[in-house]
């Protein structure tokens, strides 16, 4: 999908919502256990239910390795169930040295036809420029994350009032384009979002922790919407899991609903 699209699915939803199916087999309710695919049921009646207020759903791939062949077969079915007007993330940070991020470049761009891969950054631009030679693909470039972890060292001090995280981002501006390139940046780090886009200000960003982690969507908005929005706003455990009884899928849209509807106030508010 390339950038004009995903603007134009965004002002028709009045939506920069990203739903997480960061589906754990042992958190779905009990009455799916017994179907043949509970992963799946589960994903497509939490698809059905949201899609009409979401411009992205990204899987953690974790979740589906975890159970082995059968996951990925779940996984399979859900990206293949996903609406063709819905930006598909594969969140499975992947980094390697070149012939091997061009095989996992394969594996999600060719093989299972998602839109984008998330991509760690610390073994630099030959483990990250194979994602990058497909037309039409993103790669969303970890570049500040929310976990306490990433004070160990996102935030070095590299000099000249540089930090570690703002050398990522400018270096993945030099490896590939507005149009291909995105950046994970956590909610929970929204007062740094100025900063971000001093950096990076026309870069779609990519921004997990709205929800159940406590993120403030107003704030990332305020801080981090540009002109063609910009942002890809996640939302995992507070929509899929808003209950876990026979009403799953109903509180889910009814969770999805209520985000979309505060980030069309954004949308009219800032663009």
């Amino acid at each position: 999908m390339n950038r004009a699209t995903l603007f134009e699915q965004i002002q028709q939803k009045k939506s920069f919502l990203c739903v997480g199916l960061d589906t754990d087999i042992k958190k779905i309710p009990a009455h799916l256990l017994d179907s043949e695919d509970p992963i799946f049921e589960f994903n497509k009646a939490i698809i059905d239910a949201t899609k009409d207020f979401t411009v992205a759903y990204k899987p953690n791939i974790a979740f589906y390795e975890s159970l082995g062949a059968e996951g990925w077969r779940s996984l399979e079915k859900t990206l293949n169930y996903i609406p063709e007007n819905i930006f598909t993330i594969a969140d499975a940070k992947r980094g390697d040295i070149g012939n091997t991020s061009g095989l996992y470049a394969r594996a999600f761009f060719e093989n299972m036809a998602f839109d984008s891969i998330t991509v760690a950054p610390y073994m630099g631009e030959d483990s990250v420029k194979p994602f990058l030679q497909y037309d039409n693909k993103w790669v969303i470039l970890l570049g500040l994350t929310s976990n306490q972890g990433s004070f160990d060292f996102q935030h070095c001090d590299l000099g000249k009032n540089e930090a570690l995280w703002q050398r990522v981002l400018k270096k993945g501006k030099e490896w590939g384009t507005e149009d291909q390139m995105m950046y994970v940046v956590g909610a929970t780090r929204a007062d740094m979002m100025k900063k971000v886009r001093e950096v990076v200000p026309n870069h779609f960003l990519l921004v997990p922790g709205v929800g159940a982690q406590g993120g403030s969507l107003e704030k990332v908005a305020e801080n981090g919407m540009n002109d063609h929005c910009g942002l890809l706003v996640n939302s995992s455990r507070g929509i899929i899991y808003a209950s876990n009884g026979t009403d799953f899928a109903e509180k889910a849209g009814e969770a999805a609903k209520a985000l979309q509807e505060e980030m069309a106030i954004y949308l009219e508010r800032y663009l």
